[in-house]
């Protein structure tokens, strides 16, 4: 039975939210890979932290083609992972924290290992088990050329989504080829995504995280993309919001909350998916993406708030995931936004810099309405490793012919303890750490009150401060961003050439940086004061 409904909480408008990369996050049996042995040892430093809920990358049963996002079970954990019975402890000894878990759902395609798919190659053409997928005859004399034009959602790749058959079938891919693509026009599809949700929300998780959430249903004539610029084949089509009704429908019996992956430039389209009776909050890549600059970053906040606004959903910020360049890296350098297709190798950062704006940011971030996410290492300040060529292990890097770096330098395994091996993650890391990673270890910040993970602890106990209520821009001079949130409370970001004089206040709540001898505010530093 669902959870009763007599104390319906909104816990996720201003939840602090802490992404786990599992693999990558601790390894309790020594294996070199992370598990849910190795979070559980760990839940009392999320407590510590002071996180509300952990929202995790899938764990579950997975050739790992592409990093568990080719999923074969739905109801299956990974045995690199642990066990079922093992989520379900975390779970509940999460909860008993205080700590909800937010699962992720893969609903666009499945691995090519999944039943259905082996079940559709073994059943043939024209068969019932094909109409799960996109099946299509070729193009051409002899059906030797793919059925459309439509391009990779690998930035970067040149390669076809169509992978041929020795039937003569060709099946849609829009990721690797391991990943084939769900047909969500069929009710089978339909009902086994709500199942699975079920499923987990049985299990116990507060909400699910939806994966290329804007690219499930397609134009069921598969027609060139070249041949269909309006409305898109495969992006943001309205058929997506039955199925998202559908799905807020079974998460409403159990209290749970959605967070879609959608990256649209429209912002009434982008406001669709959260209307009341379909997700509860999607993510903010605007401002993710957005350079270092003050006038950029409030059109960003003002554009996401007002996106937000005509729905009533709360906004999310996020500085950094599993699929971007970390924080600390990407803003000590020239470009400090964010682009897949901008990415390449060896590209100069300044990380003293890099690590002061970062400070500034998490203060800015933890400061605005809404929620907030916090990838896993965020806390600890890690830069974006740099992985020899022959250690990569993301698609990307191959798909992009070894131009793209990648992913794999965002999700390299966590150190825990500086005087351990490995840095305290456990056995051999399944990505190698960096030489220096021992001087960013939890046990070493911990001890330091000037640390990142110090600066992050404080802020977040802080952060209840700020309230649910709305943001109030104060005059600042140019390049500082000055907002007031409720009960009196003042964010002042400094992002201008020269130290800022600060507004009138009654307390210095914290810094992200010292003050000058003059008590002004330095550039690249933010404050939060009580006005």
């Amino acid at each position: 039975m669902g959870p009763s409904r007599h104390a319906r909480k909104e816990w996720w408008r201003s939840a602090v939210i802490y992404q786990v990369y599992v693999r990558s996050f601790a390894d309790g049996d020594g294996d070199g890979t992370g598990d849910l042995a190795g979070v559980r040892t760990r839940l009392p430093y999320l407590a510590e932290l002071g996180v509300d809920a952990l929202w995790f990358n899938p764990w579950y049963l997975s050739p790992m083609k592409d990093g568990g996002y080719d999923v074969a079970d739905y109801r299956a954990v990974d045995p690199a992972f642990g066990t079922l019975a093992e989520a379900e402890k975390l779970i509940a000894e999460a909860r008993e924290l205080g700590i909800r878990t937010i699962v992720d759902i893969v609903p666009n395609h499945v691995s090519d290992q999944h039943p259905w798919f082996r079940a559709a190659l073994a059943a043939g053409p024209g068969s019932p088990e094909r109409e799960l997928f996109h099946f299509r005859r070729g193009r051409g004399e002899h059906g030797e050329l793919p059925p459309n034009d439509w391009p990779s959602q690998f930035v970067g790749s040149t390669e076809p989504v169509w992978k041929r058959l020795p039937d003569g079938d060709w099946y849609l891919h829009l990721f690797t080829p391991e990943q084939p693509d769900l047909n969500w026009a069929h009710p089978a599809v339909r009902q086994e995504h709500q199942d699975i949700l079920r499923f987990w929300f049985e299990l116990g998780v507060a909400g699910v995280r939806i994966d290329s959430a804007a690219l499930l249903a397609k134009d069921p004539s598969l027609p060139d993309l070249a041949d269909a610029p309006h409305p898109h084949p495969f992006i943001d089509r309205d058929e997506l919001h039955d199925i998202y009704r559908s799905w807020r429908a079974v998460a409403d019996e159990y209290d749970g909350m959605f967070v879609g992956e959608v990256w649209l430039p429209d912002a009434e389209r982008f406001a669709r998916y959260l209307r009341p009776d379909e997700l509860h909050t999607a993510f903010n890549f605007s401002f993710l993406s957005c350079p270092w600059d003050a006038g950029r970053l409030r059109t960003a906040i003002d554009t996401t708030l007002a996106e937000h606004a005509p729905v009533g959903a709360p906004a999310t910020w996020v500085l950094c995931n599993h699929d971007v360049t970390r924080t600390v890296t990407r803003y000590g350098r020239a470009d400090t936004g964010f682009d897949f297709a901008k990415k390449a190798f060896g590209t100069p950062t300044d990380l003293a810099l890099g690590t002061r704006r970062a400070r500034a940011a998490a203060l800015l971030s933890l400061a605005l309405p809404g929620s907030v996410y916090l990838y896993q290492g965020e806390e600890l300040g890690l830069p974006e490793a740099d992985i020899p060529r022959d250690r990569v292990e993301d698609p990307m890097y191959f798909r992009s012919g070894g131009t793209d770096p990648g992913r794999d330098g965002c999700r390299v395994p966590l150190p825990w303890a500086a005087e351990a091996p490995y840095a305290g993650f456990g056995g051999e890391p399944w990505l190698p750490q960096p030489a220096d990673w021992p001087e960013y270890a939890a046990d070493r910040q911990a001890a330091d009150p000037a640390s990142m993970l110090s600066l992050y602890r404080a802020a977040i106990g802080l952060r209840p401060a700020f309230g649910d209520g709305p943001l109030t821009w104060l005059p600042a001079p140019e390049g500082v961003l000055a907002f007031a949130r409720a009960e009196g409370v003042l964010c002042v970001v400094n992002l201008a050439d020269e130290s800022a004089g600060l507004p009138p206040h009654t307390e210095l709540l914290l810094t992200s940086g010292p003050l000058d001898e003059d008590g002004r505010l330095p550039t690249d530093t933010a404050v939060w004061l009580r006005g």
